[in-house]
């Protein structure tokens, strides 16, 4: 074997080294398991902090919208304000169930209570919104988007319930079939469910009405259940903003009644 048919070989081994290097590498960035966004609910008055591994690929504009608030400091000293059998419910600024966000909430540059500094909604990332990779089942402890529900006042008022998500979330505690594909789950807990336990078993109020005494349970705790904070660890990932939408003024249905 001569010299020049020893260069060949040997330039020709070189060449397939450096392909195999280059589809190892490729190979390896294209199944490099990227860390979920961890994030940690800390509870006025429990030790345990609720631990809650969120996932992008079912419904990435929601786990933005949910990191921008938390890691902005939107929850903390809110509280959890409905507990039904199923959930726990809360990150409503009124602590009513009626609160919404604004945009101050997202983006810091935006003054709090100005001109720009509007109300905003998220869109609905579940099945019946036409998002159909968001299979993650509302299985005990699955974090998701509380939402209006418009259809109520109207039937035709189906997009504008979808899309009417903002802030407020529940985590559910037993698995709830009917919120499959209906609204926007984004998580789980991964640690901490003992604590969400406890807080669905406090005591809730209870209505008295004024003439006949007769007693009524609400959904609402008798003293505050309150958020310390949410942090959101992102693993070195920068989601960035979500987008968000204008959300629908169900006033408007009022005023345009008295029109007619």
């Amino acid at each position: 074997m001569n010299k020049k048919t020893i260069a060949i070989i040997i330039g020709i081994l070189l060449i397939l080294l450096l392909i195999g290097t280059v589809c190892y590498g490729y190979y390896m960035k294209m199944t490099e398991k990227v860390e979920h966004p961890i994030a940690t609910i800390t509870m006025e008055g429990y030790e345990t902090p609720i631990v809650v591994e969120l996932y992008p690929e079912y419904a990435l504009n929601t786990v933005k919208n949910f990191i921008t608030l938390s890691n902005n400091g939107f929850y903390n000293g809110l509280t959890i304000h409905r507990i039904e059998d199923y959930v726990i419910q809360g990150g409503d600024p009124e602590g009513t169930g009626a609160g919404t966000p604004t945009l101050s909430a997202l983006d810091p540059r935006i003054e709090k209570g100005s001109e720009q500094d509007k109300d905003y909604a998220i869109i609905g990332e579940f099945k019946a919104n036409g998002y159909d990779n968001n299979t993650l089942a509302h299985d005990k402890g699955v974090i998701s988007m509380a939402r209006s529900n418009y259809t109520a006042l109207s039937s035709d008022l189906v997009e504008e319930s979808y899309n009417s998500a903002g802030c407020q979330f529940f985590i559910t505690l037993e698995y709830t079939p009917s919120f499959n594909g209906q609204y926007a789950a984004f998580g789980k807990v991964i640690s901490g469910m003992e604590t969400v336990d406890a807080i669905s078993k406090v005591e809730l109020k209870v209505d008295v009405d004024e003439e006949t005494g007769e007693e009524t349970k609400t959904n609402e705790p008798k003293d505050k259940v309150v958020i310390s904070s949410i942090t959101v660890d992102t693993k070195g990932v920068n989601y960035g903003l979500p987008v968000t939408v204008e959300p629908f003024d169900y006033s408007s249905l009022f005023t345009q009644s008295l029109n007619y």
